[in-house]
């Protein structure tokens, strides 16, 4: 027997998933958002995770895709709706990239739910300690 994957509702959500749900609301990465707005998923965000949006929503050759005010609008209502947590200071190398280890050290430190990414290299880390799931996923638990 199968058993059944919690339904998550605090999770770390990858930067990148992030913007690919401003820059389109199409797909799981844009469908993303709706939960959050009616308050059943929780992003649990820092300073550096709400920054690194931020920088990029706002570079200059995303604008043909992305109004930087509708986006800069939109990093504030995740920073408003967002759950608050210190950044993690220098966060265990396990991830092959280096840069995503604080995603990880975010997740377990908050005792998150689930860390949302389409990262191949945070997918494929061995016992986690946190389920890693791509958009599609997270998803597919909260419509059970």
């Amino acid at each position: 027997m199968k058993r059944e994957q919690p339904r998550p509702s605090r999770v770390v959500i990858d930067p990148n998933v992030i913007i690919s749900a401003a820059i389109s609301s199409a797909g799981p990465t844009g469908h993303i958002i709706e939960p959050i707005d009616v308050g059943t998923l929780t992003p649990v965000v820092t300073e550096h995770l709400i920054g690194e949006v931020q920088d990029v929503v706002t570079r200059p050759r995303l604008a043909k895709y992305l109004d930087a005010a509708k986006a800069t609008r939109a990093v504030a209502e995740l920073a408003r709706l967002g759950e608050w947590h210190a950044d993690p200071v220098d966060p265990p190398q396990v991830c092959r990239d280096p840069g995503d280890d604080y995603l990880l050290a975010l997740a377990l430190a908050a005792r998150a739910d689930a860390l949302v990414t389409g990262d191949r290299d945070l997918h494929a880390i061995d016992n986690p300690g946190v389920w890693v799931l791509t958009p599609r996923e997270l998803l597919d638990r909260l419509e059970r």
